[in-house]
């Protein structure tokens, strides 16, 4: 498959500069580009990689125009307001993705007789779907997938091999769940009596709102009592812990790694970098920013950037990454100090010692 570049410009709605006619058969990063693909540059230091690139093409962002890296190339430039966007649009053109099938329910499946399945709804050999359990239109549930009783699923999600849904899971519409991610296993509550742990009932349930993503081997387990919840639009990677009566609000975002203890809450647009542990019934405000490994065992406002273990503001948290940085110097510098110090203990006793020398020489 290949274009020209004025189709591609078309197909992005961007503004060419350069030759148009050239043919362009691939869409790859500046680093592995060759002379037939395009990449793309969403800023200056993008932009700065370009030079040494052998792609043949390129998107830049608008606002890059004038910069003047971009009057120094020689191919031809599609100028776009969203670079990344239009690299997207264009990836897809070249690789474009497999047409959604048509299979129905598999007769290799399990569906017991009174589950109920939408119209369009695939369902792959494998699969297991238990009593009154409720799937909407236009899903796809792939193998080894295994959704328990009671469980209400709607519209347009997909369910990728070998997920399971314990009994009375809820998700929205269009939710994506990865691979092997289990929802709804029981909240890991004991209480200690007798010289023994005793399980403490796990019956609450999990709901996912519309559009929420979750990613590979993540897992969300069901609440004591009540739920725990995700909120809509959040979008949840690879290996992930949330824990009982956790509700995350909408739009949140979590990279791999990423641990809940039970009944933590958040707000909107909450977001997470890697290895980010928060200890039980602390509540994380809207928009508040989580660097990686940051440790937080108390209640975080919103709107403001964090980082560290415990957990502080980005500015403090970052003096505090400072100084330990310093500390092997530090402590040079003490036991330097020591030895002053204990020269000069010495001296100061000798002066006190009427028959020393130094008295003497005094």
């Amino acid at each position: 498959m290949s274009a020209t570049i004025a189709e591609l410009a078309a197909l992005v709605g961007g503004e060419v500069q350069g030759d148009a006619s050239r043919q362009i058969t691939g869409a790859q990063s500046t680093v592995d580009a060759c002379a037939q693909d395009i990449t793309f540059a969403v800023d200056e230091a993008n932009l700065r990689l370009l030079p040494q690139s052998a792609a043949g093409a390129a998107l830049i962002s608008k606002s890059l125009a004038d910069a003047p890296t971009t009057a120094t190339l020689s191919i031809p430039l599609i100028f776009v307001e969203d670079p990344l966007t239009a690299f997207c649009s264009v990836l897809e053109h070249f690789r474009p993705r497999r047409p959604r099938l048509e299979i129905g329910v598999s007769p290799q499946a399990y569906v017991d007789p009174t589950a109920t399945i939408g119209p369009g709804t695939n369902v792959y050999p494998g699969a297991s779907i238990g009593a009154e359990t409720i799937i909407g239109s236009n899903c796809d549930i792939h193998p080894g997938v295994s959704i328990g009783a009671g469980c209400q699923i709607g519209d347009g999600c997909t369910l990728y091999a070998n997920v399971v849904l314990y009994d009375q899971v809820t998700l929205g519409d269009r939710v994506i769940l990865h691979a092997t991610a289990v929802l709804g296993a029981d909240g890991f509550g004991y209480q200690f009596k007798n010289g023994a742990f005793e399980k403490i009932p796990q019956l609450g349930t999990v709901i996912i709102e519309d559009d929420v993503e979750i990613g590979a081997g993540t897992t969300i387990d069901r609440a004591m009592i009540g739920a725990t919840k995700i909120g809509h639009g959040t979008k949840l990677d690879n290996q992930i812990m949330i824990g009982h009566n956790c509700v995350l609000g909408a739009h949140n975002v979590f990279a791999s790694q990423v641990g809940f203890a039970g009944s933590v809450t958040t707000g909107d647009y909450v977001m997470c970098a890697g290895q980010v542990g928060v200890a039980d019934h602390v509540h994380i405000g809207d928009g508040a920013k989580l660097a990686s490994k940051s440790g937080v065992h108390k209640d975080l406002p919103g709107g403001q950037a964090y980082v560290g273990q415990p957990v502080q503001p980005e500015r403090d948290g970052m003096r505090s990454i400072m100084a330990m940085q310093k500390l092997p110097e530090m402590a040079r510098r003490v036991r330097k100090m020591e030895s002053r110090i204990e020269d000069v203990a010495e001296l100061l006793s000798q002066l006190g010692d009427d028959n020393s020398p130094l008295a003497k020489a005094g």
